[in-house]
């Protein structure tokens, strides 16, 4: 795992959790909650998703100078759903609190 990864799963997360917010309104935690467990959901996600189809491949190809892009659509993917999946989760916690 190499840093470049790290942040492109980071980042794809933000944008899943707030997109994950943007549509199910009722969930939403607010553009800050919804980037916070998005970041945290994308890298959480980002690493199973790498465990489990073999992340190998991609830290040889980074520890070589680059990264192809079958790749950086993986980190893309896992730290994009895994936000979503977070944000969600996160969403459903805070209404069950409330009623």
């Amino acid at each position: 795992m190499d840093i470049t990864q790290l942040i492109i799963q980071l980042v794809a997360g933000a944008i899943g959790g707030n997109a994950a917010g943007a549509v199910m309104k009722d969930k939403s935690l607010g553009t800050l909650g919804n980037t916070i467990a998005g970041v945290i959901g994308g890298g959480i996600g980002g690493q199973l998703l790498n465990a489990v189809m073999g992340g190998g491949a991609a830290d040889a190809a980074a520890a070589a100078g680059g990264m192809d892009i079958g790749s950086i659509i993986q980190q893309v993917a896992g730290g994009g759903i895994g936000g979503a999946i977070l944000m969600i989760i996160a969403g459903m916690v805070k209404n069950m609190n409330k009623g």
